[in-house]
């Protein structure tokens, strides 16, 4: 049976995670150059409309699990290609439907509804694997 919706599905979800993980690298690199960033920022605030206050809080939010927010959307990126190789000669759809339903549900709850995008539909394309049923051959004797 053709998982081409399934297929599909997961590496737009995977394509959504490799974005992510373009974030957080950025976000790390923010929080390694701290001063760079602040003194950029304070050098512009008029142009960003921001107060000191505002960088502050900015600075705040960077001090924290930085490092997550890349290894996390490594590891859905990694189980996603599990997935889609188990999915390509249709050998073991029941396992790529857990591991897409496991890794969607598992990276929204743990980022707090940061990849909810690419969590649903790696949950779509999970319950896809799970549904349906490959065509069984009647031979009439």
């Amino acid at each position: 049976m053709k998982r081409t919706a399934e297929i599909t599905l997961g590496i737009i979800g995977i394509v959504f995670y490799v974005f992510s993980i373009l974030v957080g690298a950025v976000r790390l690199w923010m929080e390694n150059n701290q001063d760079y960033l602040r003194d950029f920022l304070l050098d512009n605030q008029e142009d960003f409309l921001l107060t000191p206050e505002d960088i502050d809080l900015l600075f705040d939010v960077l001090a924290t699990g930085g490092i997550i927010v890349v290894i996390m959307p490594i590891i859905a990126v990694i189980l996603g290609i599990v997935a889609m190789v188990f999915l390509k000669g249709d050998n073991r759809p029941v396992a790529a439907g857990i591991i897409l339903i496991a890794t969607g549900v598992l990276y929204v709850i743990i980022t707090g509804g940061g990849g909810i995008l690419s969590g649903i539909l790696f949950l779509i394309a999970g319950i896809l694997c799970l549904t349906r049923k490959p065509n069984t051959i009647i031979e009439a004797p």
